[in-house]
């Protein structure tokens, strides 16, 4: 599993400043801040999203994915809980999958495997099965949101709704 190692982090704080998403580390086995999870799952309170050494990167892509997806009425008020609907989960997940390739250590590949290791569900078995076959909901979604374009190229900004 990809973890945030300190490369992973520099990465990550490179491609989320682009939406204007902070990242900090926070010591190894310490508590998370804003983790809806706990353990070393990400954690977001605001525009910061909290990550460890052994925080799974589909764990901070998927809350990163939410800060990017939600709109700034609950961007505002963000604290630990992302919330959003059954479209705008979604849309996360398939964001966050997008996401992946623009990190040297990960994959889209790797990164569905990881979520499907975690537990994440899909109605076609494995994310790599919804991603391929039954996301079409999802990209819609975020296009007419213009968070990517019709070819799946991220736009680099955050939900305009």
């Amino acid at each position: 599993m990809t973890k945030c190692d300190k490369f992973v982090i520099a990465e990550l704080a490179e491609i989320l400043a682009r939406f204007q998403l902070n990242v900090k580390q926070v010591e190894i086995n310490h508590e998370i801040p804003g983790s809806f999870w706990g353990e070393s799952e990400a954690g977001l309170i605001g525009q910061t999203l909290y990550v460890s050494e052994d925080t799974p990167l589909h764990s901070a892509l998927h809350e990163a994915c939410h800060y990017i997806c939600m709109d700034q009425q609950r961007r505002n008020k963000l604290h630990t809980d992302a919330a959003g609907d059954y479209d705008e989960e979604n849309a996360v997940c398939y964001l966050q999958i997008l996401l992946s390739d623009h990190f040297s250590m990960s994959s889209k590949a790797q990164l569905m495997q990881e979520m499907d290791e975690w537990g994440y569900t899909f109605r076609l078995g494995t994310a790599k099965n919804w991603f391929e076959k039954d996301a079409i909901d999802a990209q819609i979604w975020l296009i007419k949101d213009q968070v990517i374009d019709n070819n799946d190229q991220i736009l680099w900004q955050l939900r305009h709704n």
